[in-house]
């Protein structure tokens, strides 16, 4: 029965479900396979000694069949997985955790369950404004659902004849499927905003999105992945930068930029500074300046607060008027 667990937080239906065949103890099961091949090498035995061609057959068979059910014992650590196929058909997914002994007819094909780490190569995109940004991001993932991993996309394909042998291929193949996605989703996301935006600051951007881009890029991995049973369990960008053709012309614009913010904060200090300089003078009643002198001095003020060279001092030693 389908329950509110076997659905993902897309609200697709799983198909997945928990194996509930023949499980036996291994340990017992392994005991009891030893003690029947004792058995069946002893007749064997007794069987040429007495000359008995039937029992020599039959002892035979019986060896050859109890190596047979030996190939039926399963070991899993935790966060292993097997999916359990009888002919063809899917019996369920197997979870505990153990050594035990199942049908030795069932093929098993083991998977992990443990979360992974995915560090993709900067990749080329284009942003809002068109501009070429390179940008790279760090996804762990695992997987969920073991259903749609094995049967949804074709993994065992992509992970070539030794899928079924060794779980590292398999587990390999759907690493390859996360990156390709991966990218897309970046490329995706990406496109839809700007690297940065002086014109428009409360635009949100790539490079002071933080939190939201990332939320965002992970949204489009688990809707992409949700197919592969595959769960994100976090998504960042971890490298933007523009595309070397640009970045040259793109330094110079931010130093400008930066420049100008610089140039507006003296300014607006260096007023600020005259005109209490000039009320001073005015309140304490050292000199008084006409409207000339007034705009001479704020010219000179100006300069020497403005200026990036440290100014040079010249003494009148005559009147305010020469």
């Amino acid at each position: 029965m389908e329950t509110n667990e076997t659905k993902h937080l897309t609200g697709h239906a799983s198909n997945e479900k928990e194996f509930g065949g023949f499980v036996m103890n291994g340990l017992l099961a392994l005991t009891a396979i030893i003690i029947v091949i004792i058995i069946c090498i002893t007749t064997l035995v007794m069987a040429i000694i007495d000359d008995n061609g039937a029992g020599v057959v039959a002892s035979i068979i019986a060896i050859v069949i109890i190596l047979f059910l030996s190939s039926g014992f399963v070991l899993q650590e935790p966060n292993q997985a097997r999916v359990m196929m009888f002919f063809g058909r899917y019996l369920g997914t197997f979870r505990r955790v153990g050594y035990f002994y199942v049908n030795p007819l069932i093929n098993t094909k083991k998977l992990s369950l443990r979360a992974r780490n995915l560090n993709a190569e900067p990749i080329k995109v284009n942003d809002k404004q068109g501009n070429p940004v390179m940008i790279g991001l760090v996804v762990v993932w695992k997987l969920k659902d073991t259903y749609k991993a094995m049967f949804e996309i074709d993994s065992q394909t992509m992970a070539g004849p030794n899928a079924a042998a060794n779980v590292s291929n398999i587990m390999l193949a759907f690493e390859n499927f996360v990156q390709i996605q991966s990218d897309a989703a970046l490329r995706q996301v990406a496109g839809q905003y700007s690297y940065d935006n002086n014109e428009h600051p409360d635009e949100l951007t790539l490079r002071e999105g933080g939190d939201e881009i990332n939320h965002e890029l992970e949204t489009k991995l688990d809707e992409r992945l949700d197919m592969a049973g595959i769960e994100i369990v976090e998504a960042r960008i971890n490298y933007l930068a523009y595309a070397p053709e640009i970045a040259a012309v793109m330094l110079r614009r931010q130093q400008a930029d930066a420049i100008i913010a610089a140039r507006e904060k003296i300014v607006e200090g260096a007023v600020g500074m005259v005109k209490m300089a000039l009320d001073k003078l005015s309140a304490e009643e050292v000199v008084e300046l006409d409207d000339d002198k007034k705009a001479a001095m704020v010219s000179n003020l100006m300069v020497v607060l403005c200026g990036d060279d440290t100014a040079q001092p010249v003494v009148n030693t005559g009147t305010l008027n020469t």
